[in-house]
């Protein structure tokens, strides 16, 4: 199989945001095209006037990123991330793909998707994969579509994990940036009464959904549509928020009027030189209970200070 590139169209003013957010889908394979400055990088570098003419003919408006997706990721997964991100950012963008048409990798990354252990309770099963053995692991049957979140990627598990060690029986739940709502699940499965997943794309919300009803705990799950929790309301023992750093800094601004007292926030999607950020942001009212973190990726459990 070909590997596909991912082609992202932003606004120059914006590139090194894009950027930062595109680096979060591979630690490889990105390079970045921007010729806002070409002139004066001409001049300075090379001390001249003339420049290649198929160079002056660029957009000097636009940037592009370029991500390159090895045969055994998900292209579909890392478009859906990268869509939402910017949209979180306000960041205009169109997102091209090459390599092969769309209808064959959209299915082609499936056969890599194998079932998956997380944590200590929970087995994530592809739902076209028949062959697994979870032993005495909690099964997740999960189609993702084009949602973000396959727990494959570091921030997903690292989420997972946290909720495992924080759910208790009962307890009612906010996922938000639900994606394909793996969190939800996985939380319901673990024991919560209720889950509420919130995403801004709607797709993805109606993903979320599917999966409910495919591991029978759509009773207890409610999708919403709309942007961090602008459409939601009450109070959670947990709020999972599985999103970039710059969203979270954001969303922790007012994040106490859905917590109790004694509730947990979860976070991830935080790369390791946001951490500092993210710190900061908590320290004035929340402590930090928990701290996971994987190739670079961090998460973090806080509780409202006393």
């Amino acid at each position: 199989m070909d590997w596909t590139e991912i082609r992202i169209t932003v606004d120059a003013e914006n590139i090194d945001t894009a950027g930062d957010i595109a680096q979060m889908v591979v630690p490889y394979g990105i390079y970045i095209e921007d010729y806002s400055h070409l002139d004066e990088e001409v001049r300075e570098i090379a001390h001249i006037d003339l420049i290649d003419e198929e160079l002056l003919k660029k957009d000097r408006s636009k940037a592009l990123v370029h991500v390159y997706i090895s045969p055994e990721e998900n292209p579909a997964e890392a478009i859906a991330f990268l869509s939402e991100r910017y949209n979180a950012e306000g960041i205009r963008h169109t997102i091209d793909t090459s390599a092969c048409a769309e209808e064959d990798w959209i299915n082609n990354w499936k056969k890599y998707f194998k079932p998956i252990k997380v944590g200590e309770k929970l087995l994530i099963r592809p739902t076209w994969e028949e062959e697994y053995e979870a032993g005495d692991r909690t099964v997740l049957h999960l189609e993702p579509g084009l949602a973000f979140g396959t727990g494959t990627h570091e921030t997903t598990r690292l989420c997972m994990e946290l909720l495992e060690e924080t759910v208790k029986p009962g307890c009612d739940v906010l996922d938000v940036g639900c994606g394909s709502g793996i969190l939800s699940v996985a939380a319901l499965l673990l024991g919560a009464k209720s889950a509420v997943g919130v995403d801004i794309d709607p797709i993805a919300v109606k993903t979320a959904v599917q999966n409910a009803e495919i591991n029978h705990v759509h009773e207890r799950f409610t999708g919403v549509c709309g942007d961090l929790t602008e459409q939601v309301s009450g109070q959670y023992h947990i709020v999972v928020a599985n999103i970039v750093a710059d969203v979270i800094l954001l969303l922790t601004k007012d994040i106490e009027q859905f917590l109790y007292p004694d509730s947990v926030y979860l976070m991830s999607g935080i790369i390791d030189t946001r951490e500092k950020d993210v710190l900061a942001a908590l320290s004035s009212k929340f402590e930090v209970i928990r701290r996971k973190t994987e190739k670079g990726w961090i998460a973090l459990a806080a509780k409202l200070k006393n």
